[in-house]
């Protein structure tokens, strides 16, 4: 992958974008729910919102990265600065047009606030034990979040307020599941790390608690997200079978599988399986979206 790629992390940033689209596409659209964004405005949406994060990305890497001068291969900081600099004007531009196009410019805060908070991640809460974790998954909620915020909201009425709240609330069920699922992986990741964030002074939770001991801890708190997916299909999905089928095969299945794999794991390249196996359940978890339609109706 190309140095700016890699910087940036356009693996992850492709998911933040691929699962909002699936919100507009698989949500909004197939039932015919009130919105105020077009085509061209998810579009800029999505630009607004990968532009932040990608920004977040480079400034954890400035602050992450031992080697100041050169963060990857020829870029610098000065360089990823500059970037930084760049793509959270874009985004926070971008917020204010949208903000002021569906007549809410106050919602533009949204972005500004996102950005101030990777920037303190990077500078200050990812010294703190767990709260940097816990802050990487509510920047993952907020993306889902967002789309309803900005796409739904602004189009409530009485007449049609019960059936966008119904809406709305699927997206906040994904969101904390997506919260869940993203800050197991920032712990498995420090798993990975642990060598490099000791000798930098860093506090994390397998340097607190002991590598093993985390990764046994990760499995045990793997029995959130599965109980929630159970209770979501008994809740929502019981009458589908099919629904049912995929849902406990493509997501409880591999969630059981991390939970056992936890407490036997005998390396960092079986660690680094896990890391990856979290990372497709929520490609997963935003291409069964796409299915509400069928599920529905």
């Amino acid at each position: 992958m190309p140095p700016f790629l890699k910087l940036i992390k356009l693996d992850n940033l492709l998911i933040i974008a691929f699962a909002q689209l699936c919100i507009k596409y698989g949500l909004f659209e197939p039932f015919g729910v009130a919105i105020t964004l077009s085509n061209f405005g998810i579009a800029l949406l999505v630009i607004a919102t990968i532009s932040i994060a990608a920004a977040g990305n480079i400034i954890i890497a400035i602050y992450d990265n031992e080697d100041k001068n050169l963060l990857y291969k020829n870029i610098n900081e000065k360089s990823a600065n500059r970037l930084f600099i760049l793509l959270n004007a874009i985004g926070v531009l971008i917020g204010f047009y949208l903000a002021n196009i569906i007549g809410r410019p106050g919602f533009a805060a949204l972005f500004i606030l996102v950005s101030g908070i990777f920037y303190m991640y990077a500078s200050y809460l990812k010294e703190i034990v767990f709260v940097k974790n816990l802050v990487i998954g509510l920047l993952a909620a907020l993306s889902l979040i967002v789309v309803g915020v900005f796409d739904l909201l602004p189009a409530i009425t009485e007449k049609n307020r019960e059936s966008q709240t119904v809406i709305f609330s699927i997206i906040l069920d994904y969101s904390v599941f997506a919260f869940t699922i993203i800050t197991l992986r920032e712990i498995v990741k420090d798993c990975l790390k642990i060598d490099r964030d000791h000798n930098l002074g860093l506090r994390t939770v397998p340097i607190v608690l002991g590598k093993e001991r985390t990764i046994k801890l990760i499995g045990i708190a793997a029995l959130i997200p599965i109980a929630s997916v159970v209770y979501y299909i008994y809740s929502y999905l019981f009458a589908n079978t099919q629904a049912v089928v995929f849902v406990l095969v493509l997501l409880v299945a591999p969630l059981i599988y991390f939970m056992i794999r936890s407490f036997t794991l005998e390396s960092n390249k079986h660690i680094a399986i896990l890391k990856l196996l979290l990372k497709i359940i929520l490609i997963v978890a935003s291409l069964s979206l796409l299915f509400y339609q069928f599920i529905l109706t």
